[in-house]
């Protein structure tokens, strides 16, 4: 039960609590304008034995407090430590949705539009979050095909004889070259962002008065590129959804319950337009509607959200003073939060609870069709127990270098991302595909018993060898019949997918297009992609280190510096010393030795006397 005895040294401040279980897990972070008095009432709580208070207080050994000086401190540092723990009854904002932004680098001297995942506080421009990737790349190629930009990396631009190839194309002005006016490069830019902003159709009308300007000085080209503008921008603005007319930023959140369970969808509205949702399931929340509500948008926004003038809400949530408060600093002007009853906002509201609603649907749906599948595994693959835990494991690398393996964890029908992991090969020399696998098997299934997290079924990529060398390993730790097994490799080129199962003679071949086939291709697949994503991180990581970290006086501070100012390893190597000695921190002499480095005869080290010479 919760611990009493730890109240009498409790203070009556503001502050945050965290409640730990025997094993020092934290279970529960929360704050409180008084520690003591909200302290005090979990220990006086007297609820149904079967209430999710009272399970998670039976399981509290220890309670931690952090003292604050104020209450909004409290709540900063609350949404901090549910981040870094994830305690099991929070709220986590679950989402395996890295939603992309639209960057538009205003502070170089000349701008830059792409796509990006972070908001960083370095003076750009940022439009988003889009939460339909197609959307934000169908937005973007509308802009770089009406308004060309330079799309080559790094801050500052490194100057060319020649212009590259998007400049003959016509989608960049080459200011690399010299050949772009400065002025009609910012008309661009102003324009793009009036396009990002939602103001479609003033841009229209200005476009439309220079196409008839053009038109009356006789410049037909430049008016005939005015008037395929204004064509695009046109047929883009029919398939907008208006959802204000006064063109405001907002964000509107619906709330609905279901049993134990609750859904949160938002909506982001710029401008005036619907440019996204979002949505979060919430299985068994602890608190009430509005505690819940409370954790949400103080979990939902950071330091790196943007955080619109207003905020909509089905209801007002708990602290939601404090809430405005902490939010206006996040934005760094009044935000306000209000539920409305009725008008526009209200139909805002409606729209988005109805999606909140669609969450429930969408979700008993998918998990109709897990249940049918997770079946037909179990029928088609004769396991012992339906796999609603999935592991794979595969391993990458080239002559035995840099070899990781990467595991993939599918849980319910879905992948989950917090359960992927990377090893590092550690005790294998050279190319070993057996050893490697016999080393990683070892060390994720010897902390699965520690843990108790073992898969239902665990998936091999690889035939007859590799389960048996998995079935070895499982022998030695004594779980073999803990969990199932399956192997699946092509023995030839001209023949499909094969299953192998430990103890059967012929493997289980099933027909090409079989759902129960599929997706475990898909599962295999998804362990490879992992794997061969950060194996080639490694090698290039590792390339890069060989040839910068040999050059005398280059540390990683320098070799950063280089590399975003100059933009890669081949810009590096291909500068001359005056561009080397325009990189902050790389003075004459140092740029004269990079330089010789990458220009200096074959078989000839800088330093060094050339072996010819010798004897």
């Amino acid at each position: 039960m919760f611990p009493a005895d730890t109240l009498p040294s409790v203070p009556h401040s503001p502050g945050v609590y965290m409640m730990l279980d025997g094993k020092s897990a934290v279970l529960y972070v929360g704050k409180a304008k008084d520690l003591f008095k909200r302290l005090s009432s979990y220990a006086r709580h007297s609820g149904a034995e079967y209430s999710k208070t009272t399970v998670m207080l039976a399981k509290v050994a220890r309670v931690d407090t952090i003292i604050t000086a104020t209450e909004k401190e409290a709540l900063i540092l609350e949404a901090s430590l549910i981040k870094q723990h994830k305690p099991r009854y929070n709220i986590i904002l679950r989402d395996d949705k890295s939603y992309p932004l639209i960057r538009v680098t205003v502070q170089e001297e000349w701008p830059r539009v792409m796509m990006t995942r972070r908001r960083k506080k370095d003076g750009a421009r940022y439009f988003g979050p889009y939460s339909s990737v197609t959307s934000m790349w169908a937005t973007l190629k509308l802009i770089t095909n009406l308004f060309p930009l330079r799309r080559c990396p790094g801050h500052e631009i490194v100057p060319r004889k020649r212009p590259c190839l998007n400049h003959q194309m016509g989608r960049c002005l080459a200011p690399c070259a010299g050949l772009a006016d400065r002025k009609t490069y910012g008309e661009h830019v102003r324009r793009i962002i009036m396009v990002l902003e939602g103001r479609n159709q003033e841009l229209i009308a200005a476009l439309t008065v220079q196409m008839r300007e053009s038109a009356a000085r006789m410049e037909f080209e430049q008016a005939a590129i005015l008037r395929d503008q204004i064509r695009a921008l046109s047929q883009t603005l029919e398939k907008q959804v208006i959802a204000s007319e006064h063109g405001r930023d907002r964000d509107v959140f619906g709330f609905a319950r279901q049993d134990a369970a609750a859904a949160v969808t938002v909506l982001f509205v710029r401008g005036g337009l619907v440019t996204g949702s979002r949505s979060f399931f919430l299985a068994d929340p602890f608190g009430d509607d509005r505690a819940i509500l409370a954790q949400v948008l103080n979990q939902f926004y950071d330091q790196e959200s943007s955080v619109p003038p207003e905020i909509l809400l089905s209801f007002l949530p708990e602290d939601h003073r404090l809430l405005t408060e902490r939010l206006s600093d996040l934005g760094g002007r009044a935000v306000a939060i209000s539920a409305p009853s009725r008008g526009e906002r209200m139909r805002l509201i409606e729209m988005a609870e109805t999606n909140a609603r669609q969450t429930f649907a969408e979700r008993e749906k998918k998990e109709e069709s897990w249940q049918t599948l997770a079946a037909a595994m179990q029928k088609r693959l004769h396991l012992r127990r339906l796999p609603d835990s999935i592991e794979c494991l595969d391993i990458s690398n080239i002559s035995g270098r840099q070899a990781v393996g990467s595991l993939v964890r599918y849980a319910g029908g879905t992948p989950d991302p917090s359960r992927f992991r990377h090893y590092r090969i550690r005790t294998v020399d050279g190319p070993d595909d057996y050893a490697m696998m016999a080393e990683v098997l070892q060390r994720r299934l010897n902390r699965a018993v520690a843990e108790d997290t073992l898969p239902d079924l665990f998936v091999v990529d690889g035939g007859r060898g590799q389960l048996s060398m998995a079935m070895r390993v499982a022998g030695e730790l004594g779980i073999t019949d803990e969990l199932d097994w399956i192997g699946i490799a092509k023995e030839r080129e001209d023949e499909g997918e094969k299953l192998f199962k430990p103890g059967r003679k012929n493997p289980i071949v099933l027909p090409a297009h079989n759902p129960v086939l599929l997706y475990l291709m898909r599962i295999r697949d998804e362990a490879h992609r992992y794997g061969v994503t950060f194996h080639r991180r490694l090698r290039n990581r590792a390339s890069l280190s060989s040839r910068l970290d040999q050059i005398p006086g280059i540390g990683s501070d320098r070799k950063k510096r280089l590399l975003r100012h100059l933009g890669s390893l081949k810009r590096i190597e291909s500068a001359s010393v005056a561009q080397l000695c325009e990189v902050k921190g790389i003075g004459p002499e140092l740029a004269k030795e990079i330089h010789a480095f990458f220009h200096a005869p074959v078989n000839t080290v800088p330093g060094e006397s050339d072996p010819a010479a010798i004897g």
